[in-house]
């Protein structure tokens, strides 16, 4: 296992961190885990030398931090560092932090956090977060013994993420970013302006919700057959994000078993050296090859979940952009097959629910309406 220092402890970071937003579940109900499997998962990942793991106080509508207490039992809570998330759209007033905190805490069995963050900090969120004082109160929990670093999550626009790194002393910070995503939200650039602030990052959505490796296109196959070394597409995305000295850890959110393996091989087997010119062409080949053949960038996270209407909005936009690389109308087939009658695109009362709450601030309502029109 890869690991960096957090300059904050001065203690080891494993490079591989344990992302609990995508625990595996039963019956395609996000709201059920498979526990057994789930706990399982994280300890052979810490068995195995991560120990970094990340869940949030919504995921798996509050049962991802309960699989994750319980996986952390017998001994495990004390080899990790163990981060959870504030609930920031959730505020009312500062006291708010003190209450969530606790009903964390108790699911998660531990009477500590070692990393708090402000949960996916926005321009609306992050008037709550300075209107509310939540930060002092995320000061008062500090000194309290309850939580140790201080940190958030971010989803906006790179002028908002710089005036969010230089208005509090951070312990950390979490972005999205991977390959395709260089340039969107925090990007390469938000990463690279914390670290001379002297603020480390956490990266999520590195595989893009498996979009970077799930039914590659050909066109991108070709692409990385081009490479004098061959390598998994799971492989080329973390070597490309290994090659930033300023990530303290990339979080992966493991579904399987099968994962949890390959991603300890590669990080086991990652090279110490640092991407090759031919390497990084072949990476910009792939990124501007995906971009060109995916018209709606979305990883799946679930937090535009739950429809009004009953729609399983991610999949509608993964149905949706599959058709625009495939052009196989048994696509449409396979969502009318899957989603329940009564829930399908055209379905949508254009409430407009999704749209505030996507990270990616997706036009969801005009996929729903371009879904409906190719597949009804």
């Amino acid at each position: 296992m890869k690991y960096r220092i957090f300059d904050k402890s001065g203690k080891q970071v494993s490079l591989l961190g344990f992302g609990a937003m995508r625990l595996p579940i039963l019956n395609r109900d996000m709201s059920r885990i498979d526990e057994p499997l789930a706990v399982a998962m994280i300890r052979k990942a810490i068995d195995s030398g991560v120990n970094y793991v990340d869940t949030a106080y919504p995921y798996h509508g509050g049962k991802s931090e309960v699989a994750v207490g319980k996986a952390l039992s017998d001994g495990y809570r004390d080899k990790v560092l163990l981060a959870d998330k504030y609930p920031t759209w959730l505020t009312r007033e500062g006291s708010d932090v003190s209450r969530y905190l606790t009903e964390q805490l108790g699911r998660l069995g531990t009477d500590r956090l070692d990393i708090y963050l402000i949960h996916s900090v926005n321009r609306e969120n992050w008037e709550l977060v300075r209107k509310c004082g939540v930060l002092a109160a995320l000061e008062k929990e500090k000194a309290r013994g309850r939580i140790k670093y201080i940190g958030f999550s971010f989803h906006d626009e790179i002028g908002l993420f710089k005036d969010v790194i230089d208005a509090y002393p951070w312990d950390l910070c979490q972005i999205q970013l991977n390959f395709m995503d260089e340039k969107f939200q925090a990007g390469a650039e938000g990463l690279k302006y914390a670290a001379a602030k002297g603020i480390q990052t956490v990266v999520m959505e590195p595989l893009k919700g498996g979009k970077l490796t799930d039914a590659v296109p050909p066109t991108v196959e070709d692409i990385w057959g081009r490479a004098d070394v061959k390598r998994s597409p799971a492989e080329w995305a973390f070597k490309w994000l290994a090659d930033f000295p300023e990530i303290l850890t990339i979080l992966s959110g493991m579904s399987k078993m099968e994962q949890v393996d390959e991603n300890l091989r590669i990080f086991s087997e990652m090279e110490n050296d640092n991407l090759t010119g031919q390497e990084r062409k072949i990476i910009s080949m792939a990124a501007a090859e995906y971009n060109r053949l995916i018209p709606y960038s979305c990883t799946a996270c679930d937090y535009c979940q739950p429809c009004p209407s009953g729609i399983r909005i991610p999949g509608v936009i993964e149905s949706r952009n599959e058709w625009e690389i495939y052009k196989n109308r048994k696509i449409g087939a396979m969502l009318r097959m899957w989603t329940p009658k009564g829930h399908f695109p055209s379905d949508c009362v254009k409430c407009g629910e999704c749209e505030k709450k996507c990270p990616q601030k997706l036009p969801v309502m005009r996929i729903m309406k371009e879904a409906a029109e190719l597949f009804e």
